[in-house]
């Protein structure tokens, strides 16, 4: 259609109804159709969402009305879809991580680069309005210099949840054996490091261990060699910035980023929050009464309370919400504002922040970290 950038998808499981839900959002983007390897998946997600399929893959690569491949394909399916896109011409948008290796990673950003392409990557959250909001926030300088950062990526232990039930908008099954066996760094640690490397730079080093600590996940997993379900990364920022990112499938729920400076603490409740409050907390200020009497009460009665108070006040956002589309809570991303700046970017004769340099080093410290590498220089993007 006139005036919009055409896209495709490549693969229509799960995660391909989290786009659907936020395509509405950017309507400079014109889906003109989708393609899966599985014909009954394939006519299950179009009839839903009423849109066109392509015969093969290859009809998508060739079709004269598309830029964009969008590459929602299992992660060992990614530098195969990506590498013929870019053959066929076409920009490409992937899903985390670019490729299972770096070497491959690499391969496929050096080919778009000597095509004149753009390749860019997974995920969206740290194009969202709250990872706007703190970087606003740092702008200020309200908590001095950051020196230090915790960042969660827990999921909780879905394992013991009724996860064979679970299904998208459309009626896809949630892959969670096959996300089992690729291991939760490699699904989410991307969402703690895009908002960590957009804020702070690109990452000197990585020290990181990694293990699977819950071998037996439920029925269709006890024979299986399943990835991590646990990992830590010590990430040591260019800047001298330090940052420890937790990713696992075991302890509760929290997608938190806790931010400590010099005079002050950052906090972002939910990274997978668009609109996730954002907290501050000024050292030697005064405490918010509520905290300052749950103290009171837990030293009275010389014992912790069942919770915990997120630290400082949350600060209002400057600008009001847009009235977007998103997915249902804990999701709420809107995944195809990446596509949306890639497609801007293009048309602006720039690049995306994370493409090229910048998806090569994400992907390299994610895995690195799935790997436990103890001693790692990611590759990528140059800050200068």
């Amino acid at each position: 259609m006139s005036g919009q950038t055409g896209i495709a998808f490549i693969g229509t499981g799960f995660v391909a109804d989290y786009y659907m839900t936020t395509l509405s959002n950017h309507p400079q983007l014109h889906l003109a159709g989708v393609f899966d390897i599985d014909p009954v998946r394939l006519q299950q997600f179009c009839g839903y969402w009423k849109v066109s399929a392509y015969a093969s893959g290859e009809e998508a690569l060739q079709d004269p009305a598309v830029a964009i491949i969008v590459n929602l394909t299992p992660p060992e399916s990614h530098h195969a879809v990506n590498k013929a896109a870019l053959l066929a011409g076409k920009h490409v948008y992937c899903e985390k991580p670019l490729a299972m290796t770096v070497d491959e990673a690499r391969e496929l950003v050096e080919l778009a680069d000597g095509r004149g392409l753009v390749l860019a990557g997974a995920p969206a959250n740290a194009l969202s309005d709250a990872r706007a909001h703190c970087a606003e926030i740092l702008t200020t300088g309200v908590i001095g210099t950051p020196r230090l950062v915790y960042a969660e990526m827990e999921d909780g232990p879905v394992f013991l949840d009724k996860w064979q039930e679970w299904r998208s908008r459309s009626g896809a099954k949630w892959p969670a054996v096959h996300e089992f066996e690729i291991g939760c760094t490699l699904e989410h640690a991307g969402y703690a490091t895009s908002w960590l490397v957009s804020l702070f730079g690109p990452v000197a080093h990585v020290a990181a261990f990694s293990a699977l600590t819950f071998p037996n996940k439920g029925p269709g997993t006890e024979n299986l060699a399943l990835g991590p379900d646990f990992s830590v990364g010590c990430l040591t920022f260019r800047s001298g910035l330090v940052a420890r990112l937790t990713s696992g499938l075991a302890m509760p729920r929290d997608r938190s980023l806790t931010i400590v400076g010099d005079k002050g603490t950052i906090v972002v409740r939910d990274l997978w929050d668009n609109r996730s409050p954002v907290h501050v907390e000024v050292a030697g200020a005064r405490r918010p009464l509520l905290h300052r009497l749950i103290d009171r009460l837990e030293w009275q009665l010389q014992r912790k309370f069942p919770f915990r108070l997120t630290a400082g006040k949350p600060l209002a956002y400057p600008r009001p919400a847009e009235k977007n589309v998103l997915p249902a809570y804990p999701s709420q991303i809107d995944f195809v504002r990446g596509i949306a700046a890639q497609a801007d970017a293009i048309r602006q004769n720039t690049k995306p922040f994370f493409s090229g340099a910048t998806a090569l080093h994400l992907t390299d410290i994610v895995l690195a970290l799935n790997a436990g590498k103890r001693d790692h220089t990611p590759s990528g993007y140059d800050a200068g």
